[in-house]
């Protein structure tokens, strides 16, 4: 099912994908966040080890895939975070697994410090809690003013990928992804997750923790997500061996299998 909510002068595409059998108890849904210059069928990956069981809800952040920027749209983790509120609002799920990757990990995080009664666990894939850690984004404004959207993209698929990480198909899909998207909504998102630091909310975040990330990623180092692991009351972290910033769509069947047994863990079984 697809559909979108209006919002502060704009349209957010989301889809609820439901193909648990009928005669099963579906276990709780799994909403999915994307990071900048993705979509929300970038998860497609991921599907297969979870929608036997599970509901998948996952959007297209504002400026990206089917969901239009407004004019003069204020970035926001606020405003990002309450997006996300909307989207499992409209999806019908009041209680749900979160996953989120990059800016859409540290939106998540947010999410789930403020909202700890929605959160059943939460996975972050290649985020931060701390954006001013972030590291080589300073190319992006002048490539993207001065080359173009196009220029950018070739530029951030080889920090997002390595080599031969993707097939062909998959490679071309990407980069064609990152191209269309808003670049007032990349910068703007960029702007954002630069000046977020979520530390002081971090002993809010009451569901068990996921922490998935690259161990070649050019913007977080591992590091500052072994910070991250320490500050959360009950959190595991995976790092993943040659792997860059795209890990979750270069790795997604890999990825999707840690969480789903991850999940199963802290899902309550029907008597």
């Amino acid at each position: 099912m697809r559909g979108s909510i209006e919002r502060n002068g704009g349209a957010i595409a989301y889809e609820v994908i439901d193909h648990v059998p009928a005669w099963e108890v579906p276990a709780p849904a799994v909403l999915f966040h994307h990071g900048v210059a993705s979509c929300a069928a970038a998860w497609d990956g991921w599907t297969p080890a979870l929608v036997g069981r599970h509901r998948l809800v996952r959007f297209d952040l504002r400026g990206h895939g089917a969901s239009p920027l407004p004019a003069g749209f204020e970035w926001s983790l606020d405003a990002t975070v309450d997006d996300l509120g909307a989207v499992a609002d409209a999806a019908g799920v009041e209680c749900f697994h979160l996953v989120g990757e990059s800016l859409g990990g540290t939106v998540a995080l947010a999410f789930a410090a403020r909202h700890p009664e929605r959160v059943l666990s939460l996975t972050v894939s290649n985020g931060t809690h701390v954006g001013g850690v972030i590291e080589n984004l300073e190319p992006w404004e002048r490539l993207i003013r001065e080359e173009g959207m196009a220029a950018w993209s070739a530029h951030l698929m080889k920090e997002r990928f390595f080599e031969g990480a993707l097939t062909p198909e998959m490679a071309r899909w990407y980069e064609a992804q990152q191209t269309s998207a808003d670049p007032s909504a990349i910068l703007g998102g960029a702007a954002m997750l630069v000046g977020t630091d979520l530390t002081p909310e971090l002993a809010r975040v009451a569901c068990p923790v996921l922490l998935l990330h690259p161990d070649s990623s050019p913007f977080i180092p591992v590091d500052v997500m072994a910070a991250l692991q320490r500050a959360l009351p009950d959190a595991r972290l995976q790092v993943f061996a040659h792997a860059r910033h795209g890990l979750p769509f270069s790795h997604g069947a890999q990825c999707a299998s840690a969480v789903a047994r991850f999940i199963d863990r802290h899902t309550l079984k029907p008597a």
